[in-house]
């Protein structure tokens, strides 16, 4: 059985939630998608029982901080198992260019260099091209641009038990790519805030979106069912809330998944 599991649903800016990363994980292995902020990412993935010596395929979407500096700290680890010869097989990180050189950079700059010597010697950087295609764990994945009006920053889509699944980052959908998100089966998108709370949170100007906004574009693009993460933390009844507003304005199926959640395709 395939299936996401949710490691945080936090935005950039959350303390109890953790930032928004997840596994994908099937019969042939795990695939984890961005890496938060923090060393919490070891514990996150300690908590869904997952050896971080299990994790041999990495995807970064983009460089912000609560992508990517998770991953400095997953080097600081992994680069000290390295040394000691406890990594049998190599780790493929696949990313854009502009996120493996401040991947690079960062690594230079806040690890020892015998970590980043260690990191080296397992790590085997995949520099992706729009509209890449490569076989993770026996899925065929095909990675994109997703035009954001930030930073670089690609998504992705593949199939998961027959089901088409389209993940798009952390910025609003350009509508460059609608017909790419028309009638998928699940589409993984941000919701920043409720539309209600736009002005306090302010979605727009930051290339966000709220569970509001979203839900309109993915009715009209008939897509069956949407994932909403990538949100801030303010209610304890965030879930509720979030379904709610999708549900108003989406007639698919609305997922508002908590952290440490387990999505079943």
């Amino acid at each position: 059985m395939e299936k996401i599991i949710m490691l945080g649903t936090g935005n950039g800016g959350t303390l109890d939630l953790y930032n928004t990363c997840f596994v994908i994980q099937n019969g042939n292995g795990k695939f984890l998608v961005d890496t938060g902020g923090s060393i919490e990412i070891i514990k996150r993935l300690k908590q869904v029982n997952i050896d971080l010596n299990d994790i041999k395929h990495i995807f970064i979407s983009h460089s912000h901080t609560d992508h990517i500096l998770g991953l400095i700290w997953m080097f600081k680890k992994l680069g000290r198992a390295s040394i000691n010869g406890e990594i049998e097989t190599n780790i493929n990180i696949y990313c854009n260019d502009v996120v493996y050189k401040s991947i690079m950079e960062v690594s230079k700059h806040v690890l020892p260099e015998k970590i980043v010597k260690g990191i080296c010697n397992i790590v085997d950087f995949h520099i992706l091209k729009d509209e890449e295609k490569i076989d993770i764990n026996g899925v065929k994945y095909t990675f994109f641009d997703i035009q954001a009006r930030g930073t670089k920053q690609f998504g992705f889509e593949c199939k998961l038990n027959e089901k088409r699944l389209i993940f798009l980052g952390d910025e609003t959908l350009n509508p460059n790519l609608y017909e790419r998100v028309k009638k998928s089966d699940y589409v993984m998108h941000e919701a920043f805030c409720l539309d209600s709370e736009e002005s306090i949170f302010h979605a727009y100007e930051k290339n966000h979106s709220t569970a509001k906004s979203v839900s309109k574009v993915m009715n009209d693009l008939e897509v069956k069912n949407l994932i909403l993460y990538h949100t801030e933390e303010s209610h304890n009844n965030r879930k509720e809330l979030y379904t709610k507003e999708g549900n108003e304005n989406f007639s698919g199926n609305i997922y508002v998944p908590d952290d440490l959640e387990i999505i079943e395709l």
